[in-house]
């Protein structure tokens, strides 16, 4: 060999070093990264379809007997039905113990079921796990009665209606003013049948004093709260330190049987549901019919969060039809997916005349439906 030769792979050896060398180096990277990836916290969570159940349908009880999700007193007239009329729910992967790791995230990312959301929005920093499972499961409960109390308005009954105050805050602004039990009629002179109203009008004082008019123990009285600043569902709000809730007179007694599953999602799903066990006939008419909503006992259908993984999860569940509030149409439009009908609704009147022409089978009826457009 000449010394011309030599030199040449010399330099060929060192070169194959070299890039040996530089591949384990980047192959060393790529692991460290990996591990990193699937140990560092993402700051993010998943929320994705939840379970979807039938309101139509039957539950196990504690000695795993079946029962009706919805019960009624004996003494009621219920009629038998078909089809279903469901709620849909979302799940939360992850929490500020244990987010997802950036593999999850990354599925998640290419996944058009599932959503990536800053923790923040969904663990607010001021709010511990057991507040926020007390708060989902609140919900849960005046969503049930307020579907109650809309259902039988509904069917013609006379429901009278109080907002009744359930806690005050220790060291609030109504401590010493105001009691458990207090009605209260109005605030500065404004009727106020639900929490959202009494918000917005002691907003409006950005401050000022605020009189409340309650009656307690059968007496009428006005009340003067001087409101302060504080958090309430992730928002800085004038408040003045009570919990209350709209307190309903049933002519008798409903009971929902479900359990672990939070929210006030449910509501319109629930108000139908009542209405059909109520009611002669296959309201649906056999039909699969899934959805989501809030309900007020006037009936005003109100939006819902994760509307794109509720109609997924309907989807999965063998729905054909989806009730979607229409104040969620601007996240409708362009994620309905195949297979599935959605139609909007804003009243508990029309989503029962929704499920009552999807039950009639007319074809013509159901595309002339109000469905979800762009603007």
């Amino acid at each position: 060999m000449d010394v011309a030769t030599a030199a040449d792979a010399d330099r060929d050896a060192a070169r194959r070093r070299k890039r040996t060398v530089t591949g384990i180096a980047a192959l060393t990277v790529a692991v460290i990264c990996l591990f990193l990836a699937s140990i560092l916290p993402s700051g993010f969570v998943i929320r994705q379809p939840g379970p979807v159940v039938n309101t139509l349908g039957v539950v196990q009880d504690t000695d795993g007997n079946e029962i009706p999700l919805i019960e009624m007193p004996e003494d009621i007239q219920t009629y038998e039905t078909s089809g279903t009329l469901s709620l849909t729910t979302v799940q939360i992967v992850g929490s500020r113990e244990s987010t997802p790791n950036w593999f999850q995230l990354a599925q998640a990312w290419l996944d058009p079921s599932k959503a990536v959301m800053d923790i923040d929005q969904v663990f607010p920093q001021d709010q511990t796990a057991e507040e926020r499972q007390e708060q989902d499961a609140m919900q849960m409960t005046s969503s049930q009665e307020s579907a109650t109390a809309a259902a039988l308005i509904q069917l013609g009954y006379d429901i009278p209606t109080e907002m009744q105050i359930l806690e005050v805050t220790q060291d609030g602004a109504s401590v010493g003013k105001l009691e458990l039990g207090d009605v209260v009629n109005s605030i500065d002179g404004t009727a106020v049948a639900d929490v959202l109203e009494m918000r917005e009008v002691i907003a409006r004082g950005e401050g000022a004093d605020v009189t409340v008019n309650i009656t307690r123990d059968g007496e009428t009285q006005d009340v003067v709260i001087t409101p302060t600043q504080g958090e309430a569902d992730g928002e800085t709000l004038w408040l003045i330190g009570v919990g209350a809730a709209p307190v309903y007179e049933l002519p008798f007694d409903v009971q929902i049987m479900l359990e672990n599953i939070g929210g006030p999602s449910a509501g319109m799903m629930f108000a139908l549901g009542i209405i059909d066990t109520l009611t002669p006939g296959e309201m649906t008419g056999g039909e699969a019919i899934a959805g989501t909503g809030t309900i007020t006992p006037d009936g005003t259908v109100g939006p819902i969060g994760g509307i794109q993984q509720k109609m997924q999860g309907a989807l999965r569940a063998g729905s054909d039809f989806f009730l979607a509030p229409e104040s969620n149409c601007n996240e409708v439009v362009g994620h309905v997916p195949d297979g599935l009908t959605v139609v909007k609704v804003s009243t508990l009147d029309e989503a029962r005349d929704a499920v009552e022409t999807i039950g009639d089978g007319d074809e013509v009826a159901i595309a002339a439906l109000a469905t979800c457009t762009a603007p």
